[in-house]
C-alpha cells in the first residue's frame, strides 16, 4: 500500500491502455482518496471559505467515479507523469475538471453545472469543519494561490503536488477543457516553485479537520423560526382549496403555490412603500428606510410585479444568490422600493424589507430569466447604508449611492499616492462604473475602492462580491475611525480572503511597532478583522508590515481576538535580515506584559515584543500574559 502523502508510481506502460475499467477507477479512488481530496481542495477557489471548500472537495472526489459499471475512455496523455496507472489518472482528471467547474461564475442564460452547486453530500449539521492551521508560510502561499485564476492554480498544484512535467500538465488541463493551458502554466510561474513542499502541509489537508459549532444562539432562533414556518405552511396548505382568482405567471417566477391574501398583499406593486424625496433630511436618519424610490422605471407596474413574484417563488431559471446567514423566502409584508431602472443591458429593481436587500435583475430582451440576490442589512446606517451595487459588467461595478452622498470617487487602495478619480453621479445617485477587484483573477497589483463624501466626512467602501460594499475602518477595535488609503495600502490585496462571506466592515488596527534586528528599520504589526452582518463568520489576520513588504503572519476564524469584545492579540512571524540571519519575532497588544516561546525555540521577554535568533523553518509555541494576569495564545 502506498503512502497517502506520496504520489503513486507510474504505470509500466503509460500508453498501452486507452480505456479504464470502472473497477480500476474505484480502486484508485479508495487507495488515493486523501490525495485526491487535497488536490480538489487546493484547486477550488478560496473565496468559497474553508468550511465549504472542505465539503465541496469531498463531494467532488466522491463523484469522480463514472456512472455504471462499464469501461470508460481515457485520454492517453493523462497516463503520463507520476500517476498510478489509468485508474488514478482518470479520477484525477475528473477531480480537476469538476474543481475548475466549481470555480466558474454562474451565467444567466446557462444551466449551472453540477459542480457549481453547493454539495448535497457530505453534509454536516451544526458544525463548521476546517483544516488545521499552518504557519506564516502556508498562509502566504494560500494568499498567492487565491490570486491566481482557477486553471493557473490547477497548473501549480499539478506541478507541485502531483510532480507532473509541464507537457503532462498542459495535456491534463486541455482534457479538463481549459481554454488556454499554456497561459495557465505561464501564470502559475508567478508563484515560486520553492513553495511546492508546502502543498503537503496540514493547512491544506481536508481529511484532517478541526470541528467547531456554528452560532448556537442563532441556531436556536432558527429552530423556533422553522417551527413557526412549518405552522404557516400548514395554514397556507389549508387555503389551497379556497375559491378565488389565481396569480398569473410573472416572468421567471414559479407558478403560485397558495391563495394567501396576506402574501398577495406583500406582492402587490401598489402596496410597495416609498420614502419621500426629502425624508432623510427631515428625520436626520441615515439608513435604508429613508432612501427615496429612484430610477426611470419606478412606475413600471409589470416590472415590479415580476420582481416581487420572483422574490416570493423563484423558478428554476432564476439565478439565486443568498449571502451567508441571510434568510431566504418572500418578504413578510409590502417591502420598500429603493430603485427600479435600466442598468447597462439589464432592468434592475432594489427592494428593502427591513432585514434584507433584494436585488432583482432581468435582461431587457427576456423576462423569462432573471437573477435574484438577497443580503441581510439589519441595523445598517451611515456607511453601511451609503451604497448598493446596481450591477457588474465586463469587470466593472456600478453603485447606487445614498441620497445624502455629495460626491463619489474611485481610488487605488494599493497606491495611496495616486489621486482619486471623480465619479459622475446621475440625478438618481447612480455612479459611473469602475473596475471592481471582486471579479478579478490573477496577481493583485491594485485594489479599487469607492470613496464617498457626505456631510459627516469621507469614507472608503470596497466591493467584496456582495450587494452591499464593505466599510473600511482603522484604529482601536472599540472605537474605529474612517480609514485612509495610506493606512490600508500594505494590506489591500488581503481583502480577497474575505470575499463573498457577507462582510459588513473590515478594520485595520496597528497593535505594535517593532525594531527589526541588525538595524534594518522597524515593522508594524497590524490586525485586520472582518465583521459580518450575521455576527458569526468573522476572520482576523495578523499582518507583518516590514520595509520589504507586508505579509500575513497568522489567521483565525470565529475568534473574538482583535475585536471590540476582546481587543487583545498576539502573533509571531519568521524574518530574515539582509545579512541572512534568521529570527523569530513576536508582538502583542500594548497591555501584554510578557511573551514566551516554547517547543522548537525556548525564549521569553518582558513587555509586548520579542526577538530571538532561530533556524529557518523553526516551529515554536507562543504565549503571552496580559497586565491582568490572563494568558493568551497566539493568533493562528
Amino acid at each position: 500500500m502506498q503512502s497517502q502523502d506520496v504520489a503513486p508510481r507510474p504505470s509500466p506502460s503509460p500508453t498501452a491502455e486507452s480505456v479504464v475499467d470502472v473497477e480500476q477507477a474505484e480502486a484508485a479512488l479508495v487507495e488515493h482518496y486523501p490525495r485526491l481530496v487535497r488536490l480538489a481542495y487546493l484547486v477550488l477557489p478560496p473565496s468559497l471559505g474553508r468550511n465549504r471548500r472542505v465539503l465541496t472537495a469531498h463531494s467532488l472526489t466522491q463523484r469522480a467515479l463514472p456512472r455504471g459499471r462499464t469501461s470508460t475512455s481515457l485520454i492517453p496523455a493523462q497516463t503520463t507523469g507520476r500517476d498510478g496507472g489509468p485508474g488514478y489518472a482518470f479520477v484525477r482528471l475528473r477531480v480537476v475538471r469538476s474543481a475548475l467547474d466549481a470555480g466558474l461564475p454562474l451565467r444567466r442564460r446557462a444551466w449551472p453545472k453540477r459542480a457549481q452547486l453547493p454539495p448535497l453530500l457530505p453534509q454536516v449539521w451544526g458544525l463548521r469543519l476546517f483544516p488545521r492551521s499552518g504557519g506564516a508560510d502556508e498562509l502566504a502561499l494560500d494568499q498567492r494561490l487565491s490570486a491566481l485564476s482557477g486553471p493557473a492554480r490547477a497548473a501549480y498544484v499539478l506541478r507541485g503536488l502531483e510532480k507532473l512535467p509541464d507537457p503532462a500538465v498542459e495535456a491534463l488541463l486541455a482534457a479538463a477543457e481549459v481554454a488556454d493551458p499554456a497561459a495557465a502554466l505561464a501564470e502559475a510561474d508567478t508563484v515560486p516553485p520553492q513553495q511546492n513542499a508546502l502543498l503537503t502541509s496540514p493547512e491544506f489537508d481536508p481529511c484532517s479537520l478541526h470541528a467547531r459549532p456554528t452560532d448556537l444562539m442563532r441556531r436556536r432562533q432558527h429552530m423556533k423560526a422553522a417551527l413557526a414556518a412549518t405552522a404557516a405552511v400548514v395554514v397556507c396548505g389549508a387555503l389551497l382549496g379556497l375559491p378565488g382568482d389565481g396569480w398569473e405567471p410573472d416572468g421567471a417566477a414559479a407558478p403560485p403555490y397558495a391563495q394567501n391574501p396576506a402574501a398577495q398583499a406583500a406582492l402587490d406593486p401598489g402596496q410597495l412603500t416609498k420614502a419621500g424625496a426629502g425624508e432623510w433630511k427631515a428625520t436626520g436618519r441615515t439608513d435604508f428606510s429613508v432612501w427615496p424610490a429612484r430610477g426611470g422605471l419606478v412606475d413600471d407596474t409589470a416590472l415590479l410585479r415580476r420582481a416581487l413574484a420572483v422574490w416570493a417563488r423563484p423558478s428554476e431559471s432564476v439565478q439565486i444568490s443568498v449571502t451567508l446567514g441571510t434568510p431566504a423566502g418572500a418578504p413578510p409584508g409590502p417591502p420598500q422600493l429603493l430603485y427600479a431602472g435600466e442598468v447597462d443591458n439589464l432592468r434592475v429593481v432594489l427592494l428593502h424589507d427591513g432585514l434584507r436587500i433584494a436585488r432583482y435583475a432581468e435582461p431587457k430582451t427576456d423576462t423569462g430569466v432573471a437573477a435574484l440576490d438577497l443580503t441581510r442589512v439589519d441595523g445598517a446606517s451611515g456607511a453601511g447604508a451609503s451604497a448598493l451595487v446596481l450591477g457588474r459588467s465586463d469587470g466593472n461595478v456600478r453603485y447606487l449611492t445614498a441620497p445624502w452622498v455629495r460626491a463619489a470617487a474611485v481610488r487605488d487602495l494599493a497606491d495611496p499616492a495616486a489621486e482619486a478619480s471623480k465619479l459622475e453621479l446621475s440625478k438618481d445617485g447612480v455612479a459611473a462604473p469602475f473596475g471592481s477587484p471582486a471579479v478579478r483573477t490573477g496577481e493583485c497589483r491594485s485594489w479599487n475602492v469607492l470613496q464617498l463624501t457626505d456631510a459627516s466626512g469621507t469614507r472608503l467602501l470596497t466591493d467584496l462580491a456582495e450587494v452591499v460594499p464593505a466599510h473600511l475602518t482603522t484604529g482601536q477595535p472599540s472605537s474605529p475611525r474612517e480609514a485612509s488609503p495610506a493606512t490600508w495600502s500594505p494590506f489591500a490585496c488581503s481583502l480577497a480572503a474575505v470575499r463573498s462571506v457577507g462582510v459588513r466592515s473590515v478594520n485595520a488596527w496597528q497593535f505594535a511597532r517593532q525594531p527589526l534586528p541588525d538595524g534594518s528599520g522597524t515593522a508594524d504589526w497590524v490586525c485586520t478583522r472582518a465583521e459580518t452582518w450575521r455576527g458569526a463568520g468573522t476572520r482576523a489576520l495578523a499582518q507583518f508590515d516590514t520595509p520589504g513588504g507586508a505579509y500575513v503572519a497568522a489567521a483565525a476564524d470565529e475568534t473574538p481576538a482583535c475585536g471590540p469584545a476582546d481587543p487583545h492579540v498576539l502573533a509571531g512571524a519568521p524574518w530574515k535580515s539582509a545579512a541572512g540571519q534568521s529570527y523569530l519575532l513576536a508582538a502583542g497588544s500594548k497591555d501584554t506584559v510578557s511573551i514566551e516561546l516554547s517547543g522548537g525555540v525556548n525564549a521569553s521577554a518582558p513587555g509586548n515584543l520579542l526577538t530571538v535568533p532561530a533556524e529557518e523553518g523553526a516551529n515554536a509555541k507562543l504565549k503571552g500574559t496580559l497586565a491582568n494576569g490572563r494568558k493568551i495564545n497566539a493568533l493562528r
